[in-house]
C-alpha cells in the first residue's frame, strides 16, 4: 500500500472510530440511565439525536438498548471495512463483510469498556472531584460491569473488581472477538 493510501486509511479509521465511540457512549449512557443533566450527556445527545431520531421511528429501543445507534455504529463499520478493501483494490464478499463489521463492533465495544474501566479505576485511585462530568459519566457506564463483584474482592483497602473485569474483557477479545474477525476476514476475501 502506498503512503497516501496509508494516510487515507488512518484518517478513515480515525473518523469512523470517533463516530462509533460517540454512538457507543450514547448507547451505554442510555442503557445505564446516565444523568441527563450532565453536560457530556447533553453534548452527546445533541450531536447524535439528529441522525438517530429518524431511525428510531422505524427501529425503536428494545428495553433500554438503543437499537438505532447500534445499527448505525454497525453500518459505519461496514462502510469503513468496505472503503478499506477498496483502498486495497479488493472487492469483499458481502457475508464476510457483514460478519467482519459485526466482529469489529464487538471488538470495539470490548475495547471501549477496557479503556473506560481502566481509566475510571485509575482516576478513582486519586482524589478526583466526583462531581466532574467525565468521571460521573464513566462511573455510570462502568457500574453495571463492576456491580456483581463490588465488595467481594477487597484485600486491605484495594478493590480488585476492576482488575477481574479487565481480565474478563481481555479474554473475551481473545476468545470471542479474534476468532470472529478471522472468520469474517476469510469469508470476505474468499480464503
Amino acid at each position: 500500500m502506498s503512503y497516501l493510501a496509508n494516510a487515507a486509511s488512518f484518517l478513515l479509521g480515525l473518523a469512523c472510530d470517533l463516530v462509533v465511540v460517540l454512538l457507543l457512549v450514547r448507547i451505554t449512557a442510555e442503557a445505564c440511565r446516565a444523568d441527563f443533566h450532565n453536560p457530556l450527556s447533553q453534548l452527546i445527545y445533541r450531536y447524535t439525536n439528529p441522525v438517530l431520531a429518524p431511525i428510531r421511528r422505524v427501529l425503536p429501543n428494545w428495553r433500554r438498548l438503543n437499537l438505532a445507534a447500534l445499527l448505525l455504529a454497525w453500518v459505519v463499520l461496514v462502510l469503513r471495512r468496505l472503503l478499506l478493501f477498496a483502498l486495497l483494490g479488493v472487492m469483499p464478499r458481502v457475508p464476510g463483510l457483514l460478519l467482519l463489521a459485526l466482529a469489529d463492533l464487538l471488538d470495539f465495544v470490548l475495547l471501549f469498556y477496557i479503556v473506560l474501566v481502566f481509566g475510571w479505576s485509575l482516576l478513582s485511585m486519586f482524589a478526583a472531584d466526583r462531581r466532574q462530568p467525565l468521571l460521573r459519566l464513566a462511573e455510570c457506564i462502568v457500574a453495571p460491569l463492576l456491580r456483581p463483584l463490588r465488595g467481594k474482592l477487597i484485600a486491605g483497602n484495594i478493590d480488585f473488581a476492576p482488575m477481574v473485569v479487565l481480565i474478563a474483557l481481555f479474554l473475551a477479545r481473545i476468545l470471542v472477538s479474534a476468532p470472529l474477525l478471522d472468520l469474517g476476514t476469510r469469508l470476505a476475501i474468499g480464503a
